[in-house]
């Protein structure tokens, strides 16, 4: 048969806020890894961000200076068989 302690709700007391205490603690680590993980993911989306936008940014750098200087060699070409080009062409003048 039993014995019944007269200082059972003491005991019980003790019981249930261990309990809570154990359950908060591991609700603020649920919580912890949560937010360290969210950090993470911002963090590293964040840096995905700047490196995408520094390779965007230099492309379209280089494709401008590749498309200045094409077109100056282009146009000293232009120049330089208009200068070949005036033996060629021989204007009289009209007299009346």
């Amino acid at each position: 048969m039993f014995l019944l302690n007269p200082f059972w709700p003491f005991t019980a007391l003790k019981v249930a806020s261990l309990k809570t205490t154990s359950s908060l603690l591991l609700l603020l680590l649920i919580k912890s890894n949560l937010l360290r993980l969210k950090g993470g993911l911002i963090g590293g989306f964040v840096a995905l961000t700047l490196i995408s936008g520094l390779i965007v940014t230099s492309t379209v750098a280089g494709g401008a200076i590749y498309y200045v200087f094409r077109d100056q060699t282009k146009n000293n070409q232009d120049l330089e068989v208009s200068d070949d080009d005036d033996d060629v062409i021989n204007a009289e003048a009209v007299t009346s």
